[in-house]
């Protein structure tokens, strides 16, 4: 694809007012904020619908990024990429507040060391109030011109977005999203002994750390909630969320697994989670039922001993840096 100095576009929805999208490129980086995704196509494999940045400030006021990476389907955003201006922090905003905010969106390009600039077009300034707190384009990009390398949006997997918000004045402050694979030090045993005795409700393992966030296992013996006296439940938990930042979220794909003593084999059951301080926990209610787990043939109870792990396969990482 290549760009004119200045392409000018409907835009699909009425969150525009039908007022055109002017697409430019220019050398000077966005002045506020710059947003890296290390491993796109790995987060679009996740499933999340849509990412939110952390917050940045600009012109005295707080925001964040909202990314759809496979679109805003809801608002005409079908192969494209969807991007967002949402206003941060309103709660501290004095009762019928109003912002009027000239802005413009970026994707870099990598290969010609430009950054195409998105914005309405003539300047238009759009009105953040109450009711109205996210502005963008849901049709920032199509996906398709994204990962054809000949545009140089997407290198090496790795994509650059920006925003820049009332006055330039470069903070070079950056978000850096990594989706990792087999991340360091990701498998954790658990052996529960006299399990036989085991008389709470439910256990919790000691503490490990994958991709700088602590984690632990926890095991009902004879299942939670309504699997109880069924099934035993086994469950990943992330802990520590109440000290993230609001609307931090932290994804994990990982393999739940139970040793069979006998054969020296696991029983495994992989799963996937974006965990947030209202979800922090994730896994099978339903892991094995009592019977099964009780039958000395499939040997996952021996010598009075449950053998447990957990593989955690891939997560996500965010990191700010300056």
């Amino acid at each position: 694809m290549v760009l004119s100095d200045l392409e000018i576009c409907k835009p699909a929805s009425s969150s525009h007012n039908e007022i055109g999208i002017s697409r430019s490129e220019r050398d000077v980086p966005p002045a506020h904020y710059l947003f890296k995704i290390e491993s796109y196509s790995e987060l679009m494999n996740t499933g999340v619908e849509k990412y939110e940045t952390n917050v940045f400030e600009a012109g005295g006021y707080k925001w964040r990024l909202i990314l759809y990476p496979s679109g805003d389907k809801k608002s005409n955003g079908s192969g494209y990429v969807s991007l967002y201006l949402a206003i941060a922090d309103t709660e501290k905003l004095s009762h019928g507040w109003e912002v009027n905010v000239n802005f413009k969106l970026f994707v870099f390009d990598q290969k010609n060391n430009k950054y195409l600039a998105i914005q309405d077009i003539d300047g238009t300034v759009r009105k953040f109030h109450e009711m109205k707190t996210e502005w963008g384009f849901e049709q920032l990009l199509l996906l398709e011109n994204l990962f054809d390398s000949s545009n140089g949006y997407l290198v090496q997997d790795s994509c650059v977005f920006g925003a820049e918000v009332f006055v330039i004045s470069h903070s070079g402050k950056w978000e850096t999203l990594s989706v990792v694979k087999e991340p360091a030090h990701g498998t954790f045993t658990w052996k529960l002994d006299d399990f036989s005795t085991l008389d709470k409700s439910y256990y919790l393992s000691n503490s490990f750390t994958v991709g700088e966030r602590d984690w632990k296992l926890r095991v009902y013996p004879k299942g939670n909630v309504d699997e109880k006296g069924k099934n035993l439940s086994v469950f990943l938990e992330l802990t520590s969320c109440e000290r993230f930042p609001p609307k931090r979220t932290v994804y994990a794909k990982f393999k739940l697994g139970m040793l069979d003593q006998l054969k020296n084999k696991y029983l495994e059951k992989t799963a996937s989670h974006w965990f947030c301080a209202s979800s922090d926990e994730w896994g099978y209610p339903k892991f094995v039922t009592l019977k099964e787990l009780h039958e000395v043939a499939k040997g996952y109870i021996k010598d009075d001993t449950l053998v447990v792990k957990v593989q955690i396969l891939s997560i996500s990482i965010a990191k700010i840096s300056s």
